[in-house]
């Protein structure tokens, strides 16, 4: 098998434009029950495919699809697009394409790590070109003028992104916005230890703004994407936070 294949590629129906694909994985029971949508955007300077293609990733991936949720995982428009609206709405036309090719159930559900923290967030906001019922976040980035402050090389990338040599405004932040849109369910997982991504000024600061009943807040410990986020403990509780919110619909076509 060739370096950084996968087993599993030939299942991976991939979506959107060539060089920035996504990447699109139904489980063989949504051929005869609807699925709901799980939307993954990736870390900075990563991919759909080096998703798929991570071993430690898979752990997460694997119990999704396990657990009866169809996985796109999302090429984000880029391997540096920092949640910017171009990003986003190209990321809109893959939801589009990914919806008609399964069997579903209407709901979309969204996870970000890293980077993909502020994509994620902002695709549940008030005018993103779908639906999000769920955010979960994983050492995420969710301020967006933070990362601008955070390094050169990081506003040199949102810069780009944006296409502003500024610093965007409150407007385009999603932390700034979320505060303004009604209370989210949030699966928040942060380490006070992430060097990378400060969970004080991210992760935690915009946790208060978590939906009571179905969210829940994982206190990590160790840097950066350490292994400990991607263990069949972590996966389960990921499961967990979705199932809730599909159980939660179910309670209510019960009523």
């Amino acid at each position: 098998m060739p370096p950084g294949s996968s087993p599993q590629t030939a299942d991976w129906l991939p979506l959107g434009p060539a060089g920035r694909e996504s990447l699109l994985r139904i489980p063989d029971s949504c051929t005869y029950l609807p699925c709901p949508l799980v939307v993954v955007s990736h870390p900075r300077n990563q991919s759909a495919a080096r998703l798929r293609d991570s071993g430690s990733f898979r752990v997460l991936i694997d119990a999704l699809l396990d657990a009866h949720f169809a996985v796109l995982l999302s090429g984000d428009g880029g391997p540096t697009t920092w949640g910017s609206p171009s990003a986003l709405r190209e990321v809109g036309q893959v939801h589009a394409q990914a919806r008609g090719r399964f069997s579903w159930n209407g709901r979309t559900y969204a996870l970000g790590v890293s980077m993909g923290g502020l994509m994620a967030l902002r695709s549940a906001l008030p005018g993103s070109p779908y639906r999000v019922d769920g955010v979960a976040l994983i050492d995420a980035w969710t301020d967006l003028r933070a990362a601008w402050g955070a390094s050169p090389t990081r506003r040199k990338e949102i810069s780009a992104a944006y296409g502003t040599q500024s610093e965007p405004p409150p407007s385009l932040d999603p932390l700034m916005q979320t505060f303004k849109a009604p209370y989210l369910p949030l699966f928040v997982a942060a380490s006070v230890s992430d060097g990378t991504v400060p969970a004080l000024t991210n992760g935690e600061r915009l946790y208060p703004h978590a939906a009571l009943g179905t969210s829940e807040f994982v206190s990590l410990s160790g840097p950066h994407l350490g292994g400990n986020r991607f263990t069949p403990d972590m996966a389960q509780k990921l499961v967990g936070f979705y199932k809730r919110l599909e159980g939660r619909v179910a309670a209510k076509a019960v009523k």
